[in-house]
């Protein structure tokens, strides 16, 4: 019996077309300086001994073939899962000589069948999937053409902010201000917020870097931006610093960080901006959050009251909630009653068919400042590919039904609607932005887009990179690893921010010129927006056009 070798092939054994990313070098420009090794993330390319063989015809020997084999040193691509090109480009961007550069696979991929390995489901991180956005397809097709349609908006004084709080009808507000009631806290901010991402998820620098660039806003250009935290808390220096006032403290289901916060309340200089409570997150709705053990360094761990190296699983619901009914006399209350109701206490849901049931909650409850509503195109960490790409709702259609149903309460001017997921997914920022408050919203929450434009982002809806969730993040943006993190200078990450707010506040202005909307925002205006598309236009209650 002759025995079978064992071969190196297996079921589920990949080559090179078979991978997302292919790694394209050029031997006669390679000096060998080992830089796109050096930093590749995932380990994908080395420097190994190869051997060629050299054909030659040999005219002496009566014109028979011989052959040499020349040995050299090159760069080789590793075919395992673990170890794919994902096509951040990092290794083009260290070779002093254009050598290597990751090229998209145009062939069909098998990885995918095999992202299964070991029984794990495929996890991915960063970046939700390659839906179409349909507040892409939105226009604002209503021009004013009686009133002044300053379509100069640089000459013109525009009112760009928003409210977050409770705000009482006329009569209320004056009979409680004449008889010495209590009067719900209302916070005037920009309606563009950077959206919840923990200090954990991110970087130290890249945190820093965003706080930097919302205080500059802030205190030189005017401009009233705030930043929701996220699970996990914030530094300590941050609480008792009078940059607070700029910042949402976000509780969640893990209750991260909320030693520390509470602990701070007697030393805070300022009151935050408002609490956020987290129900839910669109992309993942019912997932809880998930920070791995190798992002646990031991700042995060000393700031979440955990050891450190430890997964820090959210669950995916509050342990100590039963209803919303419940949270709303519980939580919400509770949270106002820390700071002695001086600060706007909202919930953040995932967008779903209940959502007007939370809604209609909140607004029989007086101490509810708001409601956030979490669509499912937004991005996120560590999630699994079925719960982002299948699970969810859109969000344009969940405001759209929870404004509509608050105007047939006669309540769209009292609790105000911020809506998040898929904001300026494909750079569209401030026209998506500016669809949704058209449809209803007081203002949206963008962190994919501030991702992306402040801090050089490497990632993409088509999976580029996306490798938030694993610590190895080649600029720094999502590592706790400090080789990694000093990558990225937080004053670069602050100038950004500061850059990309500006240029949301101009195109603002474009936008509002032509409708004739000067003194405040088109809220609700939806007799301004049209879209191509007549079953969208009857779901939203807009113009069809075409």
């Amino acid at each position: 019996m002759v025995a079978i070798p064992n071969l190196s092939v297996s079921p589920s054994s990949l080559t090179y077309p078979d991978l997302p990313w292919i790694v394209k070098h050029r031997e006669d420009r390679c000096t060998l300086c080992g830089r796109c090794t050096t930093v590749c993330p995932t380990e994908a390319i080395y420097l190994a001994y190869l051997r060629q063989r050299m054909p030659r015809l040999d005219i002496s020997a009566g014109g028979k073939g011989t052959s040499t084999q020349r040995t050299f040193v090159g760069i080789r691509q590793r075919t395992t899962l673990k170890n794919r090109c994902i096509g951040c480009g990092m290794c083009a961007m260290v070779c002093p000589n254009e050598a290597i550069t990751p090229e998209p696979n145009a062939n069909d991929q098998r990885a995918h069948f095999f992202h299964n390995l070991n029984g794990e489901p495929l996890t991915r991180g960063g970046r939700r999937n390659n839906r179409e956005s349909i507040l892409d397809r939105m226009i604002f097709d209503r021009i004013s053409m009686l009133t002044d349609p300053a379509l100069d908006a640089g000459r013109h004084e525009f009112h760009l902010n928003t409210l977050l709080g409770r705000v009482l009808p006329p009569e209320e507000y004056l009979r409680r201000k004449a008889a010495g009631e209590w009067i719900p806290p209302v916070r005037e901010i920009f309606p563009f917020i950077i959206g919840s991402m923990s200090f954990g998820a991110l970087s130290p620098n890249m945190w820093l870097g965003l706080l930097q660039g919302v205080a500059y806003c802030n205190e030189v250009l005017k401009i009233p931006v705030v930043m929701a935290t996220g699970e996990g808390g914030c530094p300590p220096w941050v609480l008792k610093s009078p940059y607070l006032k700029y910042i949402i403290l976000q509780i969640a289901s893990g209750y991260f960080g909320w030693d520390e916060i509470i602990r701070a309340i007697p030393d805070m200089q300022c009151d935050p901006a408002a609490i956020e409570i987290k129900y839910g997150q669109g992309a993942k709705p019912g997932d809880g959050g998930l920070l791995m053990w190798f992002k646990v360094s031991k700042l995060i761990a000393r700031l979440r009251g955990v050891p450190e190296g430890v997964d820090l699983p959210s669950p995916p619901v509050h342990q100590t909630l039963y209803s919303i009914e419940e949270s709303v006399m519980k939580m919400i209350q509770s949270m106002s009653m820390a700071w002695n109701f001086r600060v706007p206490v909202y919930p953040k849901i995932s967008g779903s068919t209940s959502a007007k049931s939370v809604l209609n909650n909140l607004v029989r409850n007086p101490y509810a400042g708001a409601l956030l509503i979490d669509g499912i195109d937004g991005g996120t960490g560590a999630a699994y590919n079925i719960s982002m790409n299948a699970t969810g709702h859109p969000i344009a259609s969940n405001l759209r039904e929870c404004y509509l149903d608050l105007v047939a309460q006669g309540k769209q001017n009292e609790i105000p609607l911020f809506a998040a997921g898929g904001i300026g997914k494909n750079g569209n920022v401030t026209q998506n932005g500016m669809a949704m408050i058209m449809l209803g919203a007081s203002g949206v929450h963008i962190g994919k887009y501030m991702m992306q434009t402040a801090s050089g982002c490497l990632g993409s809806e088509k999976n580029r990179c996306n490798v938030c969730n694993l610590g190895i993040c080649p600029k720094g943006i999502t590592s706790q690893n400090p080789k990694l993190y000093r990558r990225l200078n937080p004053d670069d990450v602050a100038q950004r921010v500061a850059e990309a707010f500006m240029s949301i506040r101009t195109e603002m202005k474009k936008v509002m010129a032509p409708l004739g909307r000067s003194q405040s925002l088109p809220i609700g205006m939806s007799d301004a927006l049209g879209i191509d598309d007549q079953d969208a236009a009857e779901r939203l209650k807009i113009r069809y056009i075409c």
